[in-house]
Protein backbone atom coordinates (compact mmCIF):
# COMPACT_ATOMS: atom_id res chain seq x y z
CA UNK A 1 0.00 0.00 0.00
CA UNK A 2 1.27 3.45 -0.90
CA UNK A 3 0.17 6.88 0.27
CA UNK A 4 1.34 10.09 -1.33
CA UNK A 5 0.79 12.65 1.43
CA UNK A 6 0.72 16.40 0.75
CA UNK A 7 0.22 19.28 3.15
CA UNK A 8 -2.49 21.52 1.73
CA UNK A 9 -4.20 24.79 2.58
CA UNK A 10 -7.20 23.48 0.66
CA UNK A 11 -8.13 20.43 -1.38
CA UNK A 12 -11.29 19.11 -2.96
CA UNK A 13 -12.63 16.33 -5.16
CA UNK A 14 -15.37 16.93 -7.72
CA UNK A 15 -17.36 14.19 -9.47
CA UNK A 16 -19.95 15.08 -12.14
CA UNK A 17 -19.89 18.78 -11.14
CA UNK A 18 -20.53 17.89 -7.46
CA UNK A 19 -17.94 18.47 -4.73
CA UNK A 20 -17.83 15.12 -2.91
CA UNK A 21 -14.96 15.90 -0.53
CA UNK A 22 -13.31 19.11 0.66
CA UNK A 23 -10.83 20.11 3.38
CA UNK A 24 -8.84 23.12 4.52
CA UNK A 25 -5.45 23.15 6.28
CA UNK A 26 -4.79 19.44 6.34
CA UNK A 27 -3.46 16.49 4.36
CA UNK A 28 -4.33 15.29 0.88
CA UNK A 29 -3.69 11.54 0.74
CA UNK A 30 -3.53 9.78 -2.62
CA UNK A 31 -3.83 6.08 -1.77
CA UNK A 32 -2.76 3.10 -3.89
CA UNK A 33 -3.39 -0.57 -3.14
CA UNK A 34 -1.44 -3.56 -4.42
CA UNK A 35 -2.29 -7.27 -4.54
CA UNK A 36 -0.89 -8.45 -1.20
CA UNK A 37 -2.24 -5.61 0.97
CA UNK A 38 -4.52 -6.49 3.88
CA UNK A 39 -6.76 -4.74 6.40
CA UNK A 40 -3.79 -4.81 8.79
CA UNK A 41 -1.67 -3.01 6.18
CA UNK A 42 -4.42 -0.39 5.77
CA UNK A 43 -4.65 0.12 9.53
CA UNK A 44 -0.89 0.49 9.97
CA UNK A 45 -0.57 2.92 7.07
CA UNK A 46 -3.50 4.95 8.45
CA UNK A 47 -1.72 5.18 11.81
CA UNK A 48 1.51 6.19 10.17
CA UNK A 49 -0.20 8.81 7.99
CA UNK A 50 -2.17 10.37 10.85
CA UNK A 51 0.89 10.51 13.12
CA UNK A 52 3.28 11.75 10.40
CA UNK A 53 5.04 14.90 11.63
CA UNK A 54 4.89 16.76 8.33
CA UNK A 55 2.91 19.87 9.34
CA UNK A 56 4.29 23.17 10.67
CA UNK A 57 6.43 22.94 13.82
CA UNK A 58 6.83 19.17 13.26
CA UNK A 59 3.22 18.57 14.19
CA UNK A 60 1.09 15.72 12.87
CA UNK A 61 -2.56 15.71 11.84
CA UNK A 62 -3.29 13.82 15.05
CA UNK A 63 -1.53 16.52 17.12
CA UNK A 64 -3.65 19.38 15.82
CA UNK A 65 -6.79 17.68 14.51
CA UNK A 66 -6.03 18.50 10.88
CA UNK A 67 -8.49 16.95 8.40
CA UNK A 68 -7.54 14.50 5.67
CA UNK A 69 -8.87 14.10 2.15
CA UNK A 70 -8.30 10.51 0.96
CA UNK A 71 -8.46 9.79 -2.78
CA UNK A 72 -7.98 6.30 -4.22
CA UNK A 73 -5.19 6.37 -6.80
CA UNK A 74 -4.37 3.09 -8.55
CA UNK A 75 -1.82 4.91 -10.71
CA UNK A 76 0.57 5.03 -7.74
CA UNK A 77 1.36 1.45 -8.77
CA UNK A 78 1.93 2.33 -12.42
CA UNK A 79 5.19 1.21 -13.99
CA UNK A 80 6.54 3.29 -16.86
CA UNK A 81 10.03 1.80 -17.14
CA UNK A 82 9.40 0.15 -20.50
CA UNK A 83 8.22 2.02 -23.54
CA UNK A 84 5.78 4.92 -23.40
CA UNK A 85 2.71 3.12 -22.08
CA UNK A 86 2.68 2.41 -18.34
CA UNK A 87 1.43 -0.88 -16.99
CA UNK A 88 -0.92 -1.05 -14.01
CA UNK A 89 -0.36 -4.73 -13.20
CA UNK A 90 0.95 -3.99 -9.70
CA UNK A 91 -2.27 -2.20 -8.76
CA UNK A 92 -4.88 -4.34 -7.04
CA UNK A 93 -8.13 -4.84 -8.97
CA UNK A 94 -11.15 -2.87 -7.80
CA UNK A 95 -12.80 -5.73 -5.84
CA UNK A 96 -9.59 -6.04 -3.77
CA UNK A 97 -8.72 -2.36 -3.56
CA UNK A 98 -12.06 -0.78 -2.66
CA UNK A 99 -12.52 -2.56 0.70
CA UNK A 100 -8.92 -1.71 1.64
CA UNK A 101 -9.38 1.97 0.79
CA UNK A 102 -12.49 1.86 3.00
CA UNK A 103 -10.51 0.11 5.76
CA UNK A 104 -7.84 2.84 5.58
CA UNK A 105 -10.49 5.57 5.94
CA UNK A 106 -12.23 3.72 8.78
CA UNK A 107 -8.91 3.24 10.59
CA UNK A 108 -8.27 6.99 10.39
CA UNK A 109 -11.75 7.76 11.73
CA UNK A 110 -11.29 5.23 14.54
CA UNK A 111 -8.25 7.27 15.61
CA UNK A 112 -10.42 10.40 15.74
CA UNK A 113 -9.53 11.88 12.35
CA UNK A 114 -11.87 14.03 10.30
CA UNK A 115 -11.79 12.40 6.87
CA UNK A 116 -13.31 13.38 3.54
CA UNK A 117 -13.02 11.11 0.51
CA UNK A 118 -13.25 10.94 -3.22
CA UNK A 119 -15.49 8.41 -4.94
CA UNK A 120 -13.98 5.03 -5.80
CA UNK A 121 -13.65 4.32 -9.57
CA UNK A 122 -15.20 7.66 -10.50
CA UNK A 123 -13.64 10.17 -12.86
CA UNK A 124 -12.52 12.69 -10.23
CA UNK A 125 -11.23 16.22 -10.54
CA UNK A 126 -8.80 16.71 -7.66
CA UNK A 127 -7.83 20.25 -6.79
CA UNK A 128 -5.25 21.21 -4.18
CA UNK A 129 -3.05 24.02 -2.96
CA UNK A 130 0.12 22.45 -1.61
CA UNK A 131 1.75 24.14 1.39
CA UNK A 132 5.51 24.19 1.72
CA UNK A 133 5.44 22.33 -0.58
CA UNK A 134 5.68 19.19 1.49
CA UNK A 135 5.00 15.87 -0.20
CA UNK A 136 6.00 12.45 1.11
CA UNK A 137 5.53 8.90 -0.18
CA UNK A 138 4.72 6.36 2.53
CA UNK A 139 4.82 2.70 1.67
CA UNK A 140 4.18 -0.53 3.56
Amino acid sequence: MRALVQTVSQASVTVDDEVVGKIEDGLLVLLGVTHDDTAATASELARKTYDLRILDDEKSASDIGAPLLVVSQFTLYGDGRKGRRPTWSAAAPAPVAEPLVTAFVEALRARGATVETGRFQAHMLVSSVNVGPRTLLLEL
